[in-house]
């Protein structure tokens, strides 16, 4: 489910570098990613 979500923002993130949208969109993208990524660790080990 988590990975699914992660999955998706990573396709969706890569996908607004190719198409060199703003990097307002790229950052926010970015942050978000990483806030699941974060996430699915800290479920994993826990």
């Amino acid at each position: 489910m988590l990975n699914d979500e992660i999955c998706k923002l990573r396709d969706e993130l890569n996908r607004s570098i190719e198409e060199g949208k703003d990097y307002a969109i790229i950052y926010d993208l970015s942050v978000k990613l990483d806030e699941l990524i974060a996430e699915f660790y800290r479920i994993k080990t826990s």
